[in-house]
């Protein structure tokens, strides 16, 4: 029996990201939260494998607790600012329960009810509750009563499964506040550069510093001969983040300083840093998260034709569509990458295109789909969890690392 746990992260109107759920499977199904031993597996499993404070980031963790979870104080494991008490509808009608949830919400947690609806049982709750959970999965101006009464009693509104465009509008034009679901993750607010960067430096540059043997000459020759990543690449370096004595005069020196390990992910960093400062947080981090979770379960794929190296590639680029709002066909055209990345991206061919539709369906916390790619690529499926928690934690410390590095070169 395999357990997996993924995060999917909730986003604010300017998608920025405000927390993540945690959802958890036991033996590839969804946990039934009235199932109490499935439910402290799922809180043991994320506070036993896991720095929880590095998985999530500083953001804040909505977990589903059942009542008799709730008697046993397990959200005090958490502390009250880094946690909100998710509550199903089981729960609302029983007196012992809403005893328990007033509680913890006297205590000062906060408290979510899954999937409100119009009814008479919600209103005896209602003053304990801070977030109410909408379901988008099926777009339906119906919706439009349930999410004015939640923000008539002043409640912040979370619609979530939004995987479409539609849903995204309708939730939006509707008032909610908070937006959850595969679409949104992948959503920018507008777009971020054109066509014709694609043809920069900044993509050959990463392209050559996630080779299998990096050559420095022709990593300092891309950035020399473009002013921009040169003055960007000195000013880092020579920031308060790096603290040096002696400032880099040279693109060799502070090549040298940087190392490949952060320069590629600088790289990447900077190209989708717009004018204002600002930067696609939760997409940029996806993108650095599919790109290290790659080239993690390569190592345990048989017959791969790509590298770890192009592991790295296939997760990295699989969001620059959403990135630089156009088409992804019209994007990797212009990259000189193997075909088999693209035909895995664009089609899901291959044997790289199974290993890009398992990573996609870990996301998404479709376990079946995960399984059945993995077993394909004889990728043990004990490791896999384990490996997806380093990684979130590992693309956690380069993103801090990262941009207080660049508000230093500010």
């Amino acid at each position: 029996m395999e357990s997996y746990i993924v995060r999917q992260a909730i986003l604010d109107e300017k998608q920025n990201s405000f927390g993540y759920e945690i959802l958890y499977t036991d033996n590839h199904f969804f946990i039934d939260h009235t199932d109490d031993s499935s439910a402290a597996n799922a809180v043991e499993n994320f506070l036993s494998s896991m720095d929880a404070e590095k998985f999530l980031g500083g953001k804040i963790a909505f977990l589903t607790f059942t009542s008799n979870l709730l008697e046993k104080n397990i959200p005090k494991m958490f502390a009250t600012d880094n946690l909100v008490i998710q509550i199903e509808d089981s729960l609302i009608t029983n007196p012992i329960s809403q005893k328990l949830i007033n509680k913890y919400k006297q205590i000062g947690y906060k408290i979510a009810v899954v999937d409100f609806e119009f009814a008479p049982r919600f209103f005896g709750i209602l003053d304990m509750v801070d977030f109410i959970k909408v379901n988008f999965s099926v777009p339906d101006k119906s919706l439009q009563n349930i999410v004015n009464i939640g923000n008539s009693f002043g409640k912040q509104v979370i619609a979530y499964n939004i995987e479409s465009q539609e849903s995204y509008n309708l939730a939006k034009s509707l008032g909610c506040k908070y937006f959850q679901g595969a679409f949104v993750s992948e959503k920018m607010p507008s777009a971020i550069k054109k066509v014709n960067y694609i043809q920069s430096n900044f993509f050959l540059l990463m392209i050559a510093v996630t080779k299998e043997e990096p050559d420095l000459d022709e990593i300092e020759s891309i950035i020399s001969r473009d002013v921009s990543l040169t003055f960007s690449l000195l000013r880092l370096v020579n920031s308060a983040y790096f603290a040096l004595r002696n400032r880099a005069k040279s693109v060799k020196q502070a090549l040298v300083i940087l190392g490949l390990g952060q320069l590629k992910q600088w790289i990447y960093l900077l190209s989708f840093k717009q004018d204002d400062g600002s930067m696609p947080d939760e997409l940029i981090k996806i993108s650095f998260l599919r790109a290290t979770f790659a080239s993690e379960l390569i190592a345990y794929a048989t017959n791969m034709p790509i590298s770890r190296s192009e592991a790295y590639l296939l997760g990295m680029f699989s969001t620059l569509g959403k990135l630089m709002q156009i088409p992804l066909e019209e994007v990797l055209e212009q990259l000189p990458i193997s075909d088999d990345i693209k035909n895995a991206l664009l089609y899901g061919d291959g044997r790289t295109g199974l290993l890009y539709k398992l990573i996609i369906s870990y996301e998404k916390a479709d376990w079946r789909a995960m399984s059945s790619a993995a077993s394909e690529l004889g990728i043990p499926q004990s490791m896999i969890a384990q490996k997806y928690f380093e990684c979130v934690q590992n693309v956690n410390a380069i993103w801090d690392g990262l941009t207080h590095a660049n508000e230093d070169a500010e």
